[in-house]
């Protein structure tokens, strides 16, 4: 615990949000100029090149590694549904620079955040109003299957929020719904990244964090219960062996 508290993890934390700040606002005022007038694959390529930057930040200053298994598993020209665990903002970076391109699934609040928000808008993001969820489901289904039919993969976190390390959340099967219905295969990604980078935690702890490709789930003639207990099922599953649930 003395590591933890330390104060030379917070004296690094600093650091890494000063560079993550003022690199995010200039990176992001340019692209906002550029990017508008460009199609959606040269414009998703521009604009999440700064996650790049966020990994090997991240590296530098807190100590944070990533170690990725599977990654062969995901289709490389073919539109797929990716649902993942969501314990922390690590993943919210990280997947942009593994799942390219991808429409994320996400709440409407976040695209007013400046710069970093106003940017995030200009990849065909998902966004949904939480507070209206027979609307948001069907916002989810009809947007979903658009992406899904340009060959852009969709990322849901099915959990909806981040849920603490230690705890497993309830898995919406709304990843599993968008998947069935589109005839496309689902995804499952598990990762470690809670512990050490905790939810809302300013402190980010050094480690390497391990990304695990799960099997690819079919959804042909396939019922959406029958999808989501493979998929949401193989997430727990794996959780539980990292000690993240």
């Amino acid at each position: 615990m003395a590591q933890k508290d330390s104060p030379l993890l917070y004296v690094r934390a600093v650091i890494y949000y000063i560079g993550f700040y003022l690199v995010t606002i200039v990176y992001s005022s340019m692209c906002l100029l550029i990017a508008p007038m460009m199609p959606f694959r040269a414009r998703f390529k521009l604009i999440t090149g700064i996650n790049f930057f966020y990994m090997f930040w991240l590296r530098v200053c807190c100590g944070l590694k990533v170690d990725i298994q599977g990654a062969e598993k995901l289709p490389k020209d073919s539109s797929y549904v990716v649902v993942s665990n969501h314990s922390s903002e690590w993943e919210t970076l990280f997947f942009q620079t593994m799942v390219r391109p991808q429409s994320a699934v996400l709440k409407q609040e976040l695209l007013k955040i400046p710069f970093f928000g106003w940017a995030l808008g200009l990849l065909k993001p998902i966004a949904l109003d939480r507070s209206k969820r027979r609307g948001a489901l069907k916002q989810l289904l009809k947007q979903g299957k658009e992406r899904l039919e340009e060959d852009i993969p969709v990322l849901i976190f099915p959990q909806g929020t981040r849920v603490p390390v230690g705890k497993t959340g309830k898995f919406n099967k709304g990843g599993a719904m968008l998947a069935a219905s589109a005839g496309v295969p689902i995804i499952p990604i598990v990762h470690d990244a809670g512990i050490f980078w905790p939810g809302k935690s300013f402190v980010k702890y050094p480690g390497t964090v391990t990304v695990k490709v799960g099997p690819v789930v079919d959804t042909h003639e396939r019922t959406v219960d029958e999808v989501h207990e493979d998929s949401a099922g193989w997430l727990l599953e794996e959780m539980k062996r990292m000690n993240v649930a």
